[in-house]
């Protein structure tokens, strides 16, 4: 009882405060000079292709954008988004990769073999060759494609590169995690390198340039050498605002108030992005391209609350699936948009860019069959209602199962410890353990208390498997009512069985030491030879379980690695 009465005592103080106070509607609370509109007729077929600019931004909490009532000023974001659509039914997922591969391929994580974590940077992993991806399709259409940012889809052997996949040109990362300045990625200690890469080439020369700056002049440089008569699409993946927190002076200078110094630099880090993309449509402007441009704006996953992120007033964090992991921030800017300047409620998930990006190029879907994404342009520019009715959140059967659940409780259908989440019509379920259950507000304050919010998940969620929320009425999560509708229950229990038939197995190889950059010249890459190729692909047994004897040196090497690394953290201890 005690617990309960501090829980609802907390969320009195803070609606005191007024952190639940802001409208979902209310338009920015960033002034700022408007861009002169577009206002013209279109015929209902463009005249001709339209260029695309996918700008996906990594970590971006839910909160953080001048129109949610953030505290970081965002004024470019909030002006293209008020001039366009904004998305406040917009799913993407829990973490990088599985947002990625679900963008590039269209198809949930469960029919590519990705639904379990992220590809680490040794594993032999990469988004399967056998999908024909995004840019591959608007190649085929006739499309300059090309990519910045960060990839983190794989790479240990070439094929795997996105010049491989459908990018006529590449400048970014492979991996998860850089240094913003210094490009340099450890995966573990000792295990450290460069990752900076021009095409298939590592690009020693850009280090010491801060990423976000790189990336938008890398994007000025592509629209003025490339003429506007002719379909472009450029794919915009910033490291920003991912740790390291890591901004120039002058942007975390305007946030010198903040007490909390996570939130400040992760502050200055967003608006730096958001100036960004500022000089990117500036330039879609100044070369022409901005008339028959397609803009859309989508986060990869929630913030990461301990690291400056904020999802308020919503539910969880990163890698988590209640709505503050997988609820995104997400906007399209466009001339072409028949209906603008407003908000639609249309569901939206990440895997509908792919055929609704190929739909507004011309391009061919008929010989890319099951996919799991629907063409929501109509919804979109025009208001019509979204085709999408449902989406699986993902089903994981790697993850640590919940020590409550069981197959009993699952109606003897599903196994309620797999952790697992859907959406269908109003109601979202989650079995298994769905990740930390918390509600967390903006971390504006030096050592805001922190021990209220946990208080509640502890009391609850560790003693369950199954949670159950209407989420149009209670968008926070707040009321469960997995007891009062059972029926509700396992009617959504019955489509996570459905979907689970059409999964392949999960893809999750051991890392190897051969991935270690100190045998790439001190980078990051491909490292792969043909004959391990050959060898991983041909054979259906995990990577661990191969032949040892046939691994002699490997063996050698993982042995050393493993006494260098327990010296390391020794010495650290």
């Amino acid at each position: 009882m005690a617990v309960y009465a501090l829980t609802g005592f907390s969320l009195v103080s803070l609606l005191s405060f007024g952190y639940l106070s802001w409208d979902w509607m209310k338009p920015s609370l960033v002034a700022d000079v408007a861009m002169d509109p577009v206002e013209k007729s279109l015929p209902p077929a463009f005249a001709r292709p339209p260029h695309i600019i996918f700008i996906l931004t990594d970590d971006q909490g839910y909160h953080d954008v001048g129109y949610h009532g953030s505290d970081i000023q965002t004024p470019t974001l909030d002006r293209l988004a008020a001039e366009g659509v904004k998305l406040e039914n917009y799913y993407i997922q829990p973490i990088c990769t599985p947002s990625r591969s679900q963008l590039i391929t269209g198809r949930y994580q469960i029919h590519t073999g990705l639904q379990h974590s992220i590809i680490r940077p040794r594993q032999p992993n990469c988004l399967p060759l056998d999908q024909v991806t995004l840019p591959q399709k608007l190649q085929e259409a006739g499309y300059s494609t090309h990519m910045v940012g960060k990839w983190h889809l794989g790479f240990y052997k070439k094929e795997c590169l996105p010049t491989r996949r459908g990018f006529d040109t590449f400048l970014g990362s492979l991996t998860g995690n850089v240094d913003y300045y210094t490009y340099d990625n450890c995966d573990g200690p000792g295990v450290c390198g460069y990752d900076l890469h021009e095409g298939e080439d590592v690009a020693w020369d850009q280090s010491g340039k801060y990423s976000t700056f790189l990336y938008a002049q890398r994007v000025s440089k592509i629209l003025a050498s490339h003429s506007p008569k002719e379909p472009i699409f450029i794919y915009v993946a910033f490291q920003a605002v991912h740790t390291p927190l890591q901004s120039p002076k002058e942007y975390i200078y305007r946030y010198r108030s903040m007490g909390n110094v996570a939130r400040r630099k992760y502050a200055a880090m967003v608006t730096c992005m958001d100036e960004a993309v500022k000089n990117i449509t500036w330039a879609l402007k100044k070369y022409g391209y901005y008339d028959n441009s397609v803009i859309v704006f989508s986060t990869d996953n929630g913030g990461q609350t301990f690291s400056g992120g904020s999802n308020w007033p919503l539910r969880g964090r990163k890698g988590t699936y209640w709505e503050g992991g997988v609820r995104g921030i997400g906007f399209v800017h466009s001339p072409l948009i028949k209906r603008k300047r407003r908000t639609s409620w249309a569901l939206v998930h990440i895997t509908d860019w792919y055929p609704t990006l190929v739909s507004l190029a011309r391009g061919n879907l008929s010989n890319v069959p099951g996919l799991d994404g629907y063409n929501v342009w109509p919804a979109i520019s025009e208001g019509k209602e979204s085709p999408r009715t449902e989406i699986l959140h993902n089903i994981d059967p790697l993850y640590n199962h919940a020590k409550h659940g069981s197959l009993e409780d699952g109606f003897g259908i599903w196994n309620t410890a797999v952790q697992a989440s859907i959406r269908v019509g109003e109601w979202k379920l989650l079995t298994g353990d769905p990740g930390y259950s918390d509600w967390i507000p903006p971390q504006t304050l030096t050592n805001f208390p922190g021990s209220w919010w946990n208080l509640e998940r502890l009391t609850d969620g560790l003693r369950k498997s199954v949670w159950l929320f209407n989420i149009t009425a209670d968008p926070y999560e707040r009321y469960d009512l997995s007891d009062q509708r059972p029926d509700v229950v396992r009617t959504l229990l019955m489509r996570l069985v459905h979907y689970n038939q059409t999964a392949i197995p999960v893809r999750y190889p051991a890392e190897n030491p051969r991935a270690h950059p100190d045998f790439n010249g001190g980078a990051w890459g491909p490292w792969a030879s043909e004959d391990d190729v050959e060898e991983w692909e041909g054979s259906r047994e995990p990577l661990k379980s191969r032949n040892k004897k046939k691994k002699c040196k490997i063996c050698k090497l993982r042995s050393f690695f493993r006494k260098l690394n327990t010296r390391l953290m020794s010495n650290r201890i």
